[in-house]
């Protein structure tokens, strides 16, 4: 049986393959053993094929520890969030985000609707491996997986939980497409949406199993930007699969991603008083305009490694209303525990509602430097701290970069991968001298061999 790891935002794997129902019955029962088994569990999906028998499972498995749970059905992440904070219930949500629909994952939120510690994290691996070693699945438990019963009114629940986050205020008159990317919010996005007044084109909310994040959402917000462009509409959001991120289009149909969002919400909070110890939490991710946004705004930009869970912790101990990550993840203190792409969305509408000010001029705060991403396979990825002429050329690099550019260097978690990101104010550079940094880190680690 897989024996699969807890990454930045929970287990991952290919369904029926890694994430099978014996692996996810055996986490279920390793979180009742951890978090207890007194407490309710609400289980919730997003409209992968694999979800419907991934969430019997986990219920099967709590089941047998004499744990209570019910279902949401099919539920945003930030939904289930929501409930598991108002419930103080435990959230388990079947799930792989932003991933094909091959793969399916786990996500589990605390008492309260936050992300688990890392000591619950350890706790809920080191039971799952000693369930996984022990082969302890009752056969007959996986022949009749349990029917979850149902928790009515989740998705009522969250829409309005969205619609009261403007406290009366209304999106009429703004014109806004809406793709759900084929998943969890293909339903609740437009309701909520139309609900504030928006009037609402939507994309994508014909979900079958397998067409999740499938040349759509935000994964590929190509077909919504031309959509904005020929409908003349005001904005466009893109949602994952999931929806607990979000990116944006303006009306010219060019992308406003996370950094650019944060910029226009930070921006407005603090214009309105409102922006706690005038910071925000972001990831080393943040691109150099961002930087240089908030420094010339005189905003704190509080850095965390990368992964939601990093920025809700640095905003939980430094007091922080505000973070996010470039990808999408926002989260927005004072509404939500966790990164919400559609509040996000509305959020940001509001703001060109209130303020009479397009997208693309709010978003213009932030001159974006051009940024190269390489994720590099090498053979001897463990080696890589060690490798000294690499790290020689990589501070080269930054010190011909200056203040004008940046350099981060990153391993992967669980993939035989070194991830290289250069930023550079000048257009060229940021390419060439990732080019530079790659040669040298294969020179040192090796290529992985196909």
């Amino acid at each position: 049986m897989p024996h699969l790891r807890f990454g930045t935002d929970g287990v991952r794997g290919v369904a029926s393959v890694d994430l099978t129902k014996e692996f996810v019955y055996c986490l279920g029962r390793a979180l009742a053993r951890v978090l207890g088994p007194d407490h309710l569990y609400l289980i919730a999906r997003d409209t992968r094929e694999s979800g419907y028998i991934l969430e019997g499972a986990v219920c099967t498995g709590l089941h047998r520890e004499r744990a209570l749970s019910l279902t949401c059905g099919v539920l945003p992440t930030p939904g289930l969030a929501l409930l598991a904070q108002e419930r103080e219930a435990v959230g388990v949500m079947i799930s792989a985000s932003h991933n094909p629909w091959t793969d399916n994952g786990v996500k589990v939120f605390s008492l309260g609707g936050g992300k688990i510690s890392d000591e619950q994290q350890s706790a809920i691996e080191d039971q799952l491996e000693q369930l996984l070693d022990e082969g302890d699945v009752r056969l007959d438990d996986m022949a009749a997986i349990l029917n979850p019963g149902y928790a009515p009114g989740s998705a009522d629940r969250y829409v309005a939980h969205l619609v009261d986050s403007l406290k009366g205020r209304s999106l009429a008159g703004l014109k806004v497409i809406v793709d759900c990317g084929n998943g969890a919010a293909f339903e609740v996005a437009p309701f909520a949406l139309r609900g504030l007044g928006a009037e609402v084109t939507v994309l994508n909310a014909d979900p079958n199993g397998r067409n999740i994040n499938d040349g759509c959402g935000s994964t590929d917000p190509s077909g919504l930007a031309r959509a904005v462009v020929e409908l003349q509409a005001d904005a466009g959001l893109a949602l994952d699969g999931d929806a607990d991120r979000v990116v944006m289009v303006d009306a010219s149909g060019e992308l406003v991603d996370g950094d650019k969002m944060l910029a226009v919400l930070a921006f407005d909070l603090d214009d309105q008083g409102l922006l706690a110890e005038r910071g925000v939490a972001t990831t080393v991710m943040a691109n150099l305009g961002l930087r240089r946004a908030f420094a010339t705004r005189g905003i704190e930009l509080v850095e965390t490694p990368v992964g939601d869970r990093y920025v809700k912790a640095a905003m939980d101990e430094r007091g922080l209303v505000l973070g996010g990550e470039q990808s999408g993840h926002v989260i927005i203190g004072a509404l939500a525990n966790t990164g919400d792409g559609t509040l996000t969305g509305i959020s940001v509408l509001d703001v060109m509602q209130r303020t009479g000010r397009s997208l693309a001029d709010l978003a213009s705060v932030v001159d974006k430097a051009p940024q190269v991403l390489l994720n590099i396979k090498v053979a001897r990825r463990e080696e890589l701290q060690d490798a000294e002429a690499f790290w020689s050329t990589v501070s080269a690099v930054e010190q011909g970069l200056g203040d004008k550019g940046r350099v981060l260097v990153r391993a992967s978690g669980t993939e035989p991968v070194v991830r290289i990101m250069v930023e550079a104010l000048e257009p060229g550079v940021a390419a060439a001298q990732a080019e530079i940094l790659r040669v040298a880190l294969l020179d040192a680690l090796g290529p992985l061999a196909d």
